[in-house]
């Protein structure tokens, strides 16, 4: 028996449609305009001593499923709100990621319309993004802190889209501030960056934007690319150690493209369109095709023995983007919940996936200092009030993630028999 013959639910009758659902006053956030951050009341967690005991739930062991899938990029239609996930019009309850709109290309060929260069390009972020925290992530591996600025935006997604911090507005983590750019003194959300590059601009305000301050131009919004970008085409100016790390390597290209013809569509993105899903159809179609990506993860790093890394020893974008580092260290601490992935959680379900990760967490500090758990949780369940109306943050799991030697009370019970 499958996931989906385990858990599918049997009906009496059909869930109620999203229309009627939008229509209860507890869902509507309410007003016009731009969407109010909710206070930013702090809980502090802490990873220091011994975790609090969490349920001894045994690990279910992983199963083999083929899963059937496309990767075939589809442009969402404009919803009538920034903060409607799925279109208002499309009765299949599918979220459909939007195509990212700005694809020029920073290289070091001669000639380049971009070239690099020390300080002239910036990188605008939000910590609570998978896709922002890839181009972060890589970033600080290959050294370009020295390069290229970056800041953050404020964790609240309203709808005006991502907004910047005012300059009395004190939020946790680095580089946190307005909008840093000179020129963009009096810009107060994201959108304003886009609406200079171009004034038409109909989509998203998305990131990452990496953000030409001479020509006062986005030059990509695509984390994909960018991560491409700062992999290779500042080695020129790089030292020796940081120009060592490939992380796309050409031994394993192969190898890269053909995890992520799966990964993305079923696991990084797979996340989003169990999350936002309008119809139960929906919902249960995506969360067991992104259960069953994540088995096949688990079958190929517990079979992995050459090293910590997704190939082994040679860390690569694989790890930073598709098994997916950025997606499945926000697992446990949002998408169980919030996204109702729930069918395992990763330090409970998956052991080969969580020593990966947590590896890559404790032993990179690339990994672990642009991981936010504060902007990731809030982000979430105070964006997000479609599905979480009333803007409460769950304070577990605790902690956010587990030290290295450390198991969920059922995990390490199992290891002693």
């Amino acid at each position: 028996m499958n996931i989906a013959q385990l858990l599918r639910p049997v009906r009496t009758r059909q869930s109620p449609p999203c229309s009627i659902i939008n229509k209860l006053p507890l869902i509507s956030s309410g007003g016009s305009g731009t969407a109010a951050a909710p206070s930013s009341t702090r809980f502090r967690h802490s990873n220091a001593g011994s975790s609090p005991r969490l349920p001894a739930t045994p690990p279910s062991p992983a199963l083999a499923y083929t899963a059937h899938f496309s990767t075939q990029a589809v442009k969402m239609s404009t919803p009538a709100k920034i903060t409607d996930w799925v279109d208002r019009s499309d009765k299949s309850g599918e979220f459909k990621r939007q195509v990212s709109s700005f694809r020029d290309h920073i290289s070091r060929e001669a000639g380049a319309k971009y070239p690099p260069e020390k300080d002239r390009y910036h990188l605008f972020v939000s910590y609570a993004c998978p896709w922002a925290h890839r181009t972060l992530i890589a970033r600080k591996l290959k050294g370009l802190d020295k390069f290229i600025t970056f800041s953050v935006v404020h964790w609240h997604l309203g709808d005006k889209g991502w907004r910047f911090v005012t300059k009395d507005e004190k939020e946790p983590g680095d580089n946190v501030i307005p909008d840093p750019i000179a020129g963009h003194e009096a810009f107060t959300h994201l959108r304003e960056v886009y609406y200079e590059s171009d004034a038409d601009f109909s989509g998203r305000f998305t990131v990452p934007v990496l953000y030409d301050k001479k020509t006062k131009q986005i030059v990509n919004n695509e984390s994909s690319e960018i991560l491409r970008i700062f992999g290779s085409e500042f080695d020129d100016l790089l030292d020796e150690e940081h120009r060592g790390i490939d992380i796309y390597p050409e031994a394993l290209r192969n190898d890269i493209e053909e995890a992520h013809k799966w990964q993305y569509d079923l696991i990084n993105n797979g996340v989003y369109k169990s999350g936002f899903a309008t119809t139960a159809q929906a919902y249960e179609r995506n969360v067991v095709a992104l259960f069953e990506a994540l088995d096949r993860v688990e079958k190929h790093l517990r079979e992995q023995k050459q090293g910590p890394y997704y190939f082994g020893q040679t860390l690569t974008e694989v790890d930073i983007r598709l098994a997916s580092y950025v997606t499945l260290v926000r697992f446990d601490p949002v998408y169980v919940q919030h996204f109702k992935c729930n069918i395992r959680d990763i330090r409970s379900g998956y052991p080969a996936i969580h020593a990966w990760m947590r590896n890559l967490y404790w032993n990179l500090p690339a990994f672990k200092d642009t991981t936010q758990f504060e902007h990731i949780k809030w982000h979430y369940t105070r964006s997000h009030t479609q599905i979480n109306p009333l803007s409460i943050t769950p304070v577990g799991p605790l902690p956010n993630i587990l030290p290295l030697e450390e198991e969920v009370p059922a995990v390490a019970a199992s290891t002693r028999k």
